[in-house]
């Protein structure tokens, strides 16, 4: 018995040790910056003095505060309309480069190497492509017939012009990450359905989307978290604007900290952007648990 317990403790304090790094960064990285995060947001600072406390005074003026309301609404239609269409273009992908063809290889590395581009680059590739004097897409427009498009004067096109781009970003992780499960499947269970009669529709909406449900799930969540954490492409595209039409929740934290000095009030729309992402992510989690439980 004695024996058997000192193996155990062995065994317990091995697994503590392997975890001591992972558990120390993000101590370090994570939890005690967000915990300076939320002192700093009950405080009442002009550039980098003296702070005053204020209590809760920050998250009061958040209520009444128009623009952190279309930041929020922005950035939740920027999310409703990004993660779906990445969702969907990554399986696509992941579907058609999953059979044998020519320089299948080549392609999926074509596919993957705007996530692996900056951020800012692929903001200033876009940046370009939207252009409304010398812009390639309003170029091919105009070739085609259809005419120009105000990218950057109107808010609705600017707002696509962002969720185009992080379309071409976001579409190679997907592709990736939905890869993988497909080859995780049993290629008995598609031999299977074929005997069976199944067509090809039958075989994807009864067999491979609910076996990739685990992933469609996972991708959701990373999809929804970045997405409300927009920066890079939205400050060098568009600037918020026109106007207010494309400001998001952080570069509107980032221009009350760094453009208005108020870092307290900064503070405090990162902390409720960190609640609305915890609190969609929680849901999200019970949600998918009870359908594996159902």
């Amino acid at each position: 018995m004695a024996t058997v317990r000192t193996r155990r403790a062995r065994e317990a304090l091995t697994g503590l040790a392997f975890a001591a790094p992972a558990v120390a960064v993000f101590a370090v990285f994570m939890f005690w910056p967000l915990i300076q995060v939320f002192w700093i947001s009950l405080q009442q600072t002009r550039g980098f003095g003296i702070a005053k406390w204020v209590g809760l005074q920050n998250y009061q003026e958040i209520l009444s505060d128009k623009i952190f309301w279309t930041a929020l609404w922005n950035t939740a239609l920027y999310t409703a309309i990004s993660v779906p269409l990445c969702l969907v273009a990554g399986l696509a992908a992941a579907l058609l480069l999953n059979r044998r063809m020519p320089a299948r290889g080549l392609i999926r590395a074509v596919y993957y190497l705007p996530a692996v581009i900056s951020g800012v680059s692929s903001a200033l590739i876009g940046a370009w492509l939207f252009n409304e004097d010398i812009g390639l897409v309003n170029r091919v427009l105009d070739v085609v017939g259809l005419g120009p498009v105000p990218w950057q004067s109107e808010g609705v096109p600017a707002l696509l012009s962002l969720v185009a781009i992080s379309l071409w970003i976001g579409l190679g992780f997907n592709m990736v990450v939905y890869l993988a499960a497909l080859q995780g499947i049993p290629r008995e269970v598609f031999e299977a359905a074929r005997c069976d009669g199944a067509s090809r529709w039958a075989t994807l909406r009864r067999i491979t989307i609910p076996q990739l449900g685990p992933t469609t799930f996972f991708l959701i969540v990373i999809g929804i978290i970045n997405s409300f954490q927009v920066f890079d492409i939205v400050y060098v595209m568009t600037g918020g604007g026109p106007g207010n039409s494309t400001t998001m929740l952080v570069t509107y934290a980032y221009s009350a900290g760094f453009e208005q000095r108020q870092q307290g009030y900064a503070s405090a729309i990162g902390v409720v952007l960190y609640l609305i992402v915890l609190v969609m992510t929680i849901v999200q989690w019970r949600v998918n648990k009870r359908r594996d439980v159902a």
